[in-house]
């Protein structure tokens, strides 16, 4: 279910003295099954553009259109649209209401007239999904739980909706570290299942390094830069320009190469950079 955005603009309050252009002739296509970091500084254009994708905005100018339907048309169904894609917003457990788990994550589902088996499964599958215990946390209030179960249980509401593409803004923002990690390795682990087309969008360069297939880079809401990490990584300096960095592990790569180490220019994860550096203290100890 490809997503394609063609010249694609938008302007907040058009034609008033507070009128500001967000977006500025994007067009790029998102394939099946990809996942995307999308990159950008405060300001960027990044929420803007990911509430477009299910029609919560519609365009000042140009077209998206997700598996066929174009959200500019009239008799295109938002709901269908909104079947199809599914957004998260930043700190959606805020949005968390009913008075237990399995209610909250039942909410979307109700509202598609679905059988109560239809939904009690959705429900099931949804916890399972996102790595919570149906039998110890279904009949408990969402209130009760950790900042990261509630962002789970957040996040199995839009699953139980069963979209096809799955956009998550900023997923973990306000998190401990280890509320971090989680929530990273079950991004990760709904993306390896298979059927799921993921957009994260981050302002963390090593939260995402390690999980995108396909960066996605904007500036002064334009697109400035797309291609896989280490394409992007590798571009520094252009990095720099736009107010942005590079995983931590690239930039220690480069500070090494500065003072004349000789290390490879497209390093960007830990793991590379452990074992570079690993062979390269065995050159320097005359290791084979």
């Amino acid at each position: 279910m490809p997503i394609q955005i063609e010249h694609l603009t938008h302007t907040y309050m058009p034609g008033s003295p507070f009128s500001a252009v967000a977006l500025r002739d994007i067009s790029l296509t998102i394939e099946d099954g990809e996942l995307i970091g999308l990159l950008g500084h405060t300001g960027s254009g990044k929420t803007t553009l990911v509430q477009h994708l299910n029609g919560l905005i519609k365009p000042t100018e140009g077209k998206v259109i997700v598996d066929g339907l174009d959200l500019t048309a009239k008799e295109t169904s938002l709901l269908e649209v909104r079947r199809k894609v599914g957004l998260v917003f930043q700190y959606p457990e805020y949005q968390l209401f009913e008075e237990t788990v399995a209610k909250d994550i039942a909410f979307g589902p109700k509202n598609l007239g679905l059988s109560d088996e239809e939904i009690d499964q959705r429900v099931r599958t949804a916890m399972e999904k996102v790595g919570l215990d149906y039998d110890e946390i279904a009949d408990r209030s969402p209130f009760d739980l950790s900042g990261g179960q509630m962002r789970r249980v957040a996040i199995a509401g839009v699953l139980a909706m069963q979209p096809k593409v799955l956009v998550l803004d900023e997923p973990t923002a306000g998190l401990d570290p280890a509320g971090r990690r989680s929530i990273l390795e079950m991004i990760r682990q709904l993306h390896a299942a298979g059927g799921l087309t993921v957009i994260m969008v981050s302002h963390s360069m090593d939260d995402i390094s390690t999980l995108a297939t396909r960066l996605i880079v904007m500036s002064k809401g334009e697109l400035a830069l797309t291609g896989t990490p280490r394409e992007v990584f590798c571009q520094r300096e252009l990095m720099a320009s736009i107010g942005l960095g590079v995983p931590q592990a690239a930039e220690l790569a480069y500070q090494l190469r500065e003072a004349g180490f000789e290390l490879p220019d497209d390093l960007y994860t830990c793991d590379e950079m452990y074992n570079a550096i690993l062979k390269l203290a065995g050159k320097e100890a005359g290791v084979c």
